[in-house]
């Protein structure tokens, strides 16, 4: 085209407000694709660096990488829950059977007036709600089959839906990455670029970290459990490692949920009564979860996002509810991501720098934090002569230059 006329300005900003719109309208009534669509980005970017270390260490193309990965992983996707599905439906049949005991017996308990001195207490309702909710589990209605049915069928579609765009993530991500930088303008593409790698450390460093850390309380827990000889030690090892994403909360439920085992059910081995077993395993288990705090968790989750605990905490109360695990999962890095795009619009605004000089240390925890000194220790004395050392430094004023004169004055005076 030899004439070609260009958009107002004002035409522009509203091309980009409704196309806005209509993205965000997208989402909202598409959001079981969206909610698909998260869940296969997250599966590609957690599998992703076995593409790049093959693509990059061998002679291979990223093609032939992706597609033996790809293909890998989904042969463990599906042959290890097929072998281990026939041993963790017997031991969580017996979790389940002993979990319904405990609830009547609880249930028969609260029937009764509970007398305390010259207290009583009446919870009878809260026995007949408790019995009602094993009723509504246990007894599921025949007009429920239907509505299972199609629920299963809906899920499988979904599923189909996952894998096809895990593989596409793999294979195109490279691409639509550099298209997705090439729709900001030239001058602002570097600020953009540098706005990936902040958001991309926060999700590489918490998002493995807490996954590893599942992984290997659930192993160490279903190890520990088979030796005490508890029944249904793979199941209540599973259940360990993934409360562990609720952080105070989670594992105090595993705790109970054990114990409550291990009080039906005693040991298969240990010559104990059932309660003395549960004091054992209740035992172990604090021991176990404080070692992984001091221990474990600083050492995979030290380079995580460092934000107060009680945020945390709240954000994943909140999104465990609201979404279940996968909220509970990506809540906090999606936090911390908000955290630095509000920082970035905020910087902008007020015509400061895009960014602080915090590139390595932002959301980082620093090193007496990652491994804290023991009281009394050596590095311990040394960090506070340091700090002290430093709130000297910064209280003390700077010689003027006529005070230096006055003293080399002293000097040349002195005999």
């Amino acid at each position: 085209m030899k004439h070609e006329t260009p958009w107002s300005l004002t035409f522009r900003y509203t091309a980009g407000i409704l196309f806005f719109l209509a993205f965000v309208a997208f989402l909202f009534y598409a959001r079981d694709t969206a909610r698909s669509l998260v869940v296969a980005a997250f599966i590609a970017y957690l599998i992703n660096p076995a593409v790049v270390y093959l693509a990059n260490n061998t002679r291979m193309s990223r093609s032939a990488a992706v597609n033996i990965v790809y293909f890998s992983s989904l042969i463990l996707l599906v042959g290890v829950p097929a072998t281990l599905a026939p041993i963790f439906y017997d031991e969580a049949k017996v979790v389940f059977k002993d979990l319904l005991d405990l609830t009547s017996q609880l249930s028969a308990m609260l029937m009764q007036p509970v007398q305390a001195g010259n207290l009583v207490f009446h919870l009878e309702e809260w026995g007949q709600s408790l019995a009602q909710l094993q009723g509504a589990i246990t007894k599921p209605l025949p007009k429920d089959a239907l509505h299972l049915l199609e629920t299963t069928s809906v899920g499988v579609l979904w599923f189909l839906v996952i894998l096809v765009a895990v593989y596409l993530f793999l294979s195109e991500w490279t691409g639509l990455r550099e298209r997705l930088f090439a729709l900001a303008l030239p001058p602002y593409r570097a600020e953009i670029q540098e706005l990936y790698r902040r958001i991309r450390r926060i999700w590489m460093a918490y998002l493995r970290g807490q996954i590893v850390l599942m992984i290997i309380v659930g192993v160490v827990f279903t190890v520990t459990w088979l030796i005490l000889g508890i029944p249904g030690a793979l199941a209540l090892g599973l259940i360990a490692g993934l409360f562990t994403l609720v952080p105070d909360v989670g594992p105090f439920l595993a705790a109970i949920i054990a114990a409550s085992v291990a009080l039906l059910e005693g040991s298969t081995w240990i010559p104990l009564p059932n309660f003395w077993v549960a004091v054992i395993l209740l035992v172990v288990f604090f021991v176990l979860m404080t070692l992984k705090n001091l221990l474990l968790r600083p050492l995979i989750m030290g380079r995580s996002v460092h934000m107060h605990e009680g945020i945390v905490f709240i954000a994943i109360i909140a999104a465990t509810v609201l979404e279940g695990i996968l909220g509970a999962l990506l809540v906090v890095p999606v936090l911390a991501t908000v955290i630095i795009l509000a920082g970035y619009l905020q910087r902008r605004i007020l015509g400061l720098t895009p960014f602080e000089n915090d590139g390595d240390t932002q959301f980082v925890a620093p090193p007496e934090k990652v491994n804290p000194p023991r009281r009394g220790s050596r590095k311990f004395r040394l960090l506070e002569k340091a700090r002290a050392s430093s709130a000297h430094a910064s209280e003390s004023p700077t010689p003027t230059g006529s005070t230096r004169g006055k003293k080399n004055n002293r000097k040349k005076t002195s005999p």
